[in-house]
């Protein structure tokens, strides 16, 4: 929200710019933020170019909780996790550092995000969402573009 209080000026529109912001990145689904975006961007796009810029960049990112359970992207969406996560990715990685793949390191991330589900205190994880984070799972790794053999 910082680099898009920059961009706009506090008497120029940025409070009305900020609720909408946040309730497009703040949804109950990609769908609705999706449209919520659209509308910022269609309301705001060519008067503050920079902001809309700005907001739109990394949009995709900033949603990409919404794609788990509900009951855990409170605590998806802070860094703290994420930190913990990227650090015990890292801390593999150093061990065999040309052995993995991106389909194995995509493997790695998720395992260590379940684990780290299981311990939250305050989120239980249901077997209907184990089964939503496996499906989660196996569509990133579908997704992933195969790489060329000839490096």
């Amino acid at each position: 929200m910082r680099n898009l209080a920059v961009k706009l000026p506090e008497d120029d529109g940025w409070p009305e710019f900020k609720v909408r912001a946040q309730a497009a990145y703040q949804a109950p689904s990609r769908a609705i933020a999706r449209e919520l975006a659209a509308g910022v961007v269609a309301d705001y796009g060519k008067e503050h170019e920079r902001a809309v810029a700005c907001f739109m960049d990394d949009f995709e990112a900033c949603i990409a909780q919404l794609r788990f359970p509900v009951t855990h992207r409170r605590a998806i969406r802070t860094t703290n996790l994420l930190k913990r996560l990227f650090v015990e990715g890292r801390r593999r990685l150093k061990i065999i550092p040309n052995a993995f793949g991106e389909k194995a390191v995509l493997r790695l991330m998720f395992g260590a995000l379940t684990r780290a589900a299981e311990r939250w205190r305050s989120v239980k994880v249901t077997e209907f969402e184990r089964r939503q984070l496996t499906a989660i799972r196996k569509s990133s790794i579908r997704n992933m573009r195969p790489r060329s053999a000839s490096k």
